[in-house]
């Protein structure tokens, strides 16, 4: 599936640079470093962190998407920065838990 698809399971768009990018996995992490050298290229990145760095991290890992859970907010700076790295950030008003649910039923 495409990270675009995932505004039609109450995934909200906080920032969309590349729609058209395919989902292959899923990722849980707030632990930066462990991110980067676990999460696969392709997986959805779900996380509660929220500051600049996170657009480091995806990049690095070649994440599909930033999926931050519980309603947590970013600052707009981090989606400026995003948009022009071409890192797709989408907010989930659930838990990191029933965000991979309801992406693994979708995978």
């Amino acid at each position: 599936m495409t990270v675009e698809a995932l505004t039609e399971y109450g995934f909200e768009p906080l920032c969309v640079p590349d729609p058209d990018r395919e989902i292959t996995g899923v990722y849980i992490g707030d632990l930066l470093s462990w991110v980067m050298g676990r999460a696969k290229s392709g997986d959805a990145w779900l996380t509660i962190m929220s500051n600049i760095n996170i657009v480091a991290v995806a990049s690095l890992a070649d994440t599909s998407c930033i999926i931050l859970a519980e309603g947590v907010t970013i600052e707009s700076d981090v989606i400026k920065t995003a948009d022009a790295k071409d890192i797709n950030i989408f907010s989930f008003s659930g838990s990191c838990y029933d965000a991979a649910v309801l992406l693994s039923g979708l995978l």
